[in-house]
């Protein structure tokens, strides 16, 4: 009764029955049906947590102190508890644990996280670096849970509809934004100027964050539409996507849209014939070979453009988006020289911007880059592990882009051009750390590639015409 009391005084009364009800339904689901093992129950709510991914913080949302209690949160907390009872009663960790095909990136991860937490030794905020781990972490759970949960196509599957489902509300509330001219207070344009209002942020921060996201759901669907029997359904996913670009294309995203372009070019390149593809390649490495030399050449500009101060400029002087951005990376790489390369700590290089910043940026206080923010905070050793990783999970769906079909060839080229796609559009959000679906998207391309390289390779090779694949039976 004190607890409700409290609630109903701090007006979130709601909230807290809400939540309550959450909670009786997943206890009383592990009794009111004995037969449901606690390994049902583990992947059910799984699936619950992925959906309530989309909905960010807009709903359900409690503040205690600089720490916000919401549905995600809630979920993850059942999933962790749901899960630690399934592993002590079956004794399944090792089982699991000798089952994962990416092994060192889950122990990367763990790394990036222990790091993380003695960086705070040297980090001046102890505070933001803590707040800073604290996302982290919860992000790196959700990546472990999804690869000892997602384990068979049929769940890697069910994820793949589960957010191509779950995007279309987040479109329609981002055509309700544009056309409406209303925001949701969860968005920084709620109470905003009239002119700013028809930007869609759906139920994101803002419109970059939203564009980012698009531009994940933009290829699932293009995959989907492509690989469609059904000529209803292809039709509506074409839509899907055209729907999705469009909203990209509203948000004024420079960077999501460059990211489109580069998915697209890769999706071009997948589908190219053979002797074609490998043109590609030695045209693609030339270049890279022309750009490095170029580099080298003016290496004094390029060396000014990142260290040098490029004329006296006031700081109360408006800059132009561009001239910010890049003074953002010339700060960052000024603080990592600073730390001698370990990087200014967990959560610290906002905390540097905001109190020590070298060169003007239009007091914007995050890096707007997701690859110069763990450099940043982290240092050469992160941030060259964090890039070996992604560049692994990639190569690795190409290899086996090239030996699946059917289902397996539909997710391995989904992950593909959207890892190609995320890469760019990373560029946009201020920060990556708290952009949840961001979690589930490295969780699932990580799980996809730990389930296919279990596989046997006739099942790899399944073909649509093979009605006796076993691949036939799990995908069903």
């Amino acid at each position: 009764m004190g607890l409700l009391a409290i609630c109903y005084s701090a007006g979130v009364m709601g909230q807290f029955l809400a939540f309550s009800g959450v909670w009786a339904l997943l206890i009383l689901s592990a009794f009111i049906k004995p037969n449901v093992s606690f390994r049902q129950l583990s992947v059910a709510i799984m699936y619950l947590l992925v959906a309530s991914t989309f909905l960010n913080q807009s709903f359900l949302s409690i503040e205690v102190g600089f720490f916000t209690l919401f549905l995600y949160r809630l979920l993850l907390i059942a999933a962790v508890c749901i899960f630690l009872v399934h592993i002590a009663r079956d004794r399944m960790l090792p089982r699991y644990w000798s089952e994962v095909q990416v092994k060192g990136v889950m122990l990367f991860l763990l790394f990036w996280l222990a790091y993380a937490c003695v960086s705070l030794v040297w980090a001046k905020s102890v505070i933001d670096g803590i707040k800073y781990i604290f996302l982290l972490g919860i992000g790196i759970l959700f990546v472990f849970l999804a690869v000892f949960t997602f384990k068979s196509l049929t769940k890697l599957w069910m994820v793949y509809i589960l957010w191509m489902l779950m995007s279309i509300p987040l479109m329609i509330v981002g055509l309700m934004n544009h056309f409406l001219h209303i925001q949701l207070p969860s968005s920084t344009l709620y109470g905003g100027p009239e002119y700013k209002l028809g930007y869609p942020t759906s139920v994101f921060y803002n419109q970059n964050d939203f564009a980012t996201f698009l531009t994940i759901s933009f290829f699932f669907y293009l995959v989907a539409a492509k690989n469609c029997a059904n000529g209803t359904l292809k039709t509506i996913m074409t839509l899907l996507v055209l729907l999705s670009g469009y909203l990209i294309y509203l948000t004024e995203s420079r960077a999501s849209l460059l990211a489109l372009f580069a998915g697209l070019l890769l999706y071009l390149f997948l589908h190219l014939p053979k002797v074609l593809k490998k043109l590609a390649i030695y045209l693609a490495a030339a270049a890279v070979v022309v750009g490095a030399i170029l580099i080298f050449i003016q290496f004094e500009k390029v060396f000014g453009l990142l260290f040098l101060s490029s004329g006296y400029q006031p700081k109360y002087e408006p800059l132009a988006s561009n001239v910010s951005r890049i003074n953002l990376l010339k700060n960052t790489l000024h603080y990592l020289g600073e730390s001698l390369g370990f990087g200014v700590g967990a959560g610290n290089i906002s905390y540097y911007l905001k109190n020590n910043p070298l060169f003007h940026t239009n007091y914007v206080v995050e890096v707007h880059n997701w690859l110069a923010e763990i450099l940043g905070n982290f240092g050469i050793l992160v941030f060259f592990g964090y890039v070996l990783m992604y560049g692994y999970l990639f190569f690795s769906l190409y290899k086996l882009y090239g030996l699946g079909g059917g289902k397996i060839k539909v997710l391995l080229e989904a992950c593909l051009l959207a890892m190609a796609a995320f890469l760019v559009s990373s560029i946009s959000p201020s920060t990556m750390i708290n952009l949840y679906f961001h979690w589930v998207f490295l969780g699932f391309v990580i799980s996809v590639v730990s389930v296919i390289k279990s596989l046997p390779a006739r099942e790899l090779s399944f073909s649509p015409g093979n009605k006796e694949s076993t691949l036939s039976k799990i995908i069903v």
